[in-house]
């Protein structure tokens, strides 16, 4: 046991066996969801389809107001919150073990489903079971788990303990799955590649090394499929997606974790202005599908997220906000040590971090950012007319980046060149190697494609109007706590002790 377990409930433990109870029992209850429940129970003035009938519930507790003859018990479970009514007079030999009862435990009941005087949905207990005895209090039911940092570690707390945070996840899951419908209605093909990577490419991230004992050698954690997923396309399988989970070894913060989970795909004959329109749909339908609405609240502003999103050039905007053009790579290292930036030796590299320093901000959006430098987008074809430009957008939303798409490039001389060039630019975050086998890929004759990769993460963080990706992770990186320093969630309540009632 660790020190969150409860002596007294630990000692009720030890009561329920004496008396021959199991307090995790091998078996649950056939029971109907709380939503179901309070949607048949109607009102006392108008009765549901369920109302009188004898029903089965199960939960969590929530807390316990004992009256003396009677107990009210809040569940929370499958969706929902319903309160159970417990009776010593429909109960009979079976109260007295009301006190072996805390909150926190999993119970199921069975009884009839009606409502109080008050008119609250309520099922009046005949039977009670024992699911799990909880031994580690719950936080205090008017506040939840107040701490930041434990709500993240003890997100199995948090999900039940803290309102609207089980809600979040719920709606991340609509989020994919509609864009998993969009996808295959347009006629693209899920499919999964390699996690574990010979060489680490696809973008430009850190990535993190493990060893494969068996072939004795080296792998990374995937830091992008777009790679494989273009082997693909030249392997005929021409509309191809994936819902990955990524790796990539860098630091923390409100918009990153080093893992998380990112839509690519790609689709043969179409190019960036394809990406586009698909980039808009998936926005908008997962805003209508969400909320019912394509405005959200986001860090304290109110967004559009309608297609369609306006367009601005990255050489306009980064001569518009520094008063020179973006490849006067001169002027870009003097306005770089003017913002203190650090002064990295690949004179694109210290571009970009130029163009993020003083445009990305003010990117309110939802707006696409198209045509950017070619030299920072190996992988993108150029752009026709303008070779210093790509045939790239990202897309932005309250300065932030939720997507990022190509017209691929499918030559493999010009691709071999270029991955020779990220090789030799000792850049830590570039390939330490050419991917020699993506060259020979392209050989074989990749047709015209587009490609888009769009953080999931961060859509949903737009989504459910949250300012940190860690309240849209499960369960977010953090650093392994020490058991000898943990310590119970602010107000946890000694057993026993009930709460306030609710109004």
């Amino acid at each position: 046991m660790t020190d969150l377990a409860h002596p007294d409930r630990l000692q009720k433990i030890a009561a329920l066996r004496a008396q021959g109870l199991d307090p995790y029992p091998a078996r649950g209850v056939v029971a109907t969801p709380i939503p179901v429940l309070l949607a048949g129970a109607g009102t006392p003035e108008a009765p549901g389809p369920l109302a009188g009938t004898r029903v089965t519930v199960a939960g969590r507790i929530e807390l316990l107001r004992d009256f003396g003859k009677l107990v009210f018990a809040p569940l929370l479970g499958q969706g929902g919150r319903i309160q159970a009514g417990l009776e010593r007079d429909r109960l009979g030999e079976w109260w007295p073990s009301r006190k072996l009862l805390d909150g926190g435990d999993q119970v199921g009941v069975t009884g009839v489903l009606g409502h109080t005087k008050k008119g609250e949905p309520t099922v009046w207990a005949e039977s009670v079971t024992l699911l799990a005895k909880a031994v580690a209090p719950p936080p205090e039911k008017w506040h939840g788990l107040v701490d930041k940092e434990l709500r993240y570690r003890r997100r199995y707390v948090d999900l039940w303990a803290s309102e609207g945070v089980a809600q979040v996840f719920v709606k991340r899951s609509q989020a994919l799955s509609t864009i998993r419908r969009y996808l295959e209605g347009e006629g693209y093909l899920e499919v999964e590649t390699p996690t574990l990577h010979p060489i680490a490419g696809g973008a430009a991230a850190r990535p993190f090394i493990t060893h494969h004992n068996a072939l004795d050698c080296d792998f990374y954690l995937r830091i992008a499929p777009e790679l494989y997923l273009k082997r693909l396309v030249v392997g005929g399988l021409e509309r191809v997606f994936e819902v990955s989970r990524n790796f990539r070894n860098e630091g923390l913060s409100q918009r990153h974790n080093p893992e998380f989970t990112m839509l690519e795909l790609y689709e043969a004959q179409a190019d960036y202005r394809r990406m586009l329109e698909i980039a808009e749909q998936i926005v908008e339908r997962c805003a209508l599908a969400v909320n019912g609405t394509t405005k959200v609240t986001f860090r304290g502003a109110e967004y559009d997220l309608g297609a369609p999103f306006p367009r601005v050039g990255y050489t306009e905007l980064f001569r518009e906000r520094n008063g020179f053009e973006f490849d006067d790579l001169a002027r870009v290292r003097r306005r770089a040590q003017e913002l203190e930036l650090h002064l990295v030796d690949d004179p694109w590299k210290l571009m970009n971090d130029v163009f993020e320093a003083t445009c990305e901000d003010g990117l309110a959006g939802p707006v696409f950012v198209v045509d950017y430098p070619i030299g920072i987008s190996p992988l993108a074809k150029q752009k026709p007319g303008d070779p210093r430009l790509a045939e790239r957008f990202e897309l932005y939303v309250a300065g932030m980046e939720l997507g990022n798409a190509f017209s691929e490039l499918n030559d493999p001389a010009e691709q071999e060149r270029r991955f020779v060039e990220q090789v030799a630019s000792k850049d830590p975050e570039a390939p330490g190697e050419v991917d020699w086998d993506y060259v020979q890929a392209l050989e074989y004759g990749m047709p015209p494609a587009g490609g888009l990769g769009i953080g999931v993460d961060r859509l949903v963080m737009v989504l459910t109007g949250q300012d940190s990706i860690r309240d849209v992770l499960l369960f977010p990186a953090m650093k392994p706590e020490p058991r000898a320093v943990r310590a119970a969630p602010k107000g946890t309540e000694p057993s026993g002790k009930a709460g306030p009632e609710r109004p």
